[in-house]
C-alpha cells in the first residue's frame, strides 16, 4: 500500500476525508478500496446541493469488477463535485488523494474525529484486513 497521506482521516468503508481552509470537507476513496475494486469504469456523483447523512449513500464508483457503494464519512450539504470523473474514473486509480476526489461537502455539524481513524489507525486496519 502507498503512503497515507498525514492530513487526511480515514473510515473503515475506504473513505478519506480532508478538511478544507474554507470549513468545507473533501471526500474520496482510499487507494486501498481503489486497489481492491481494479480498474474504474464509471462514477455515478451525486447532485450539488444534495444533502447526505452520515452513513447514507453518497456516489457510485463501478469497476470491471464489482459497483459499490460510497457512503458519507459525516452529515452535510454537497457543495462541489468532481466533474472530471464522469469522463475520467481512471483518475481516482491514479490519483486517490488528488485529483482523484469524489465531493467536497459543508459539515452540518462539528466532526466528531472519535469515529474516523487517523492514518496510522487506518493502516492498521487495512494490514489486519489483508492477514
Amino acid at each position: 500500500m502507498s503512503d497515507l497521506p498525514g492530513d487526511l482521516l480515514y473510515t473503515k468503508d475506504h473513505e478519506w476525508l480532508r478538511r478544507e481552509d474554507d470549513g468545507s470537507v473533501t471526500i474520496g476513496i482510499t487507494d486501498h478500496a481503489q486497489a481492491a475494486l481494479g480498474d474504474l469504469v464509471y462514477v455515478e456523483l451525486p447532485e450539488v446541493e444534495l444533502d447526505v447523512s452520515e452513513g447514507g449513500e453518497m456516489a457510485v464508483v463501478e469497476s470491471v469488477k464489482a459497483a459499490s457503494d460510497v457512503y458519507a464519512p459525516i452529515s452535510g450539504n454537497i457543495v462541489a463535485i468532481n466533474e472530471s470523473l464522469a469522463d475520467e474514473p481512471e483518475t481516482i486509480n491514479s490519483d486517490p488523494y488528488g485529483d482523484g476526489w469524489i465531493v467536497r461537502l459543508t459539515p452540518s455539524e462539528s466532526i466528531d474525529e472519535s469515529a474516523l481513524m487517523s492514518p496510522d489507525a487506518y493502516q492498521e486496519f487495512c494490514d489486519e484486513l489483508d492477514d
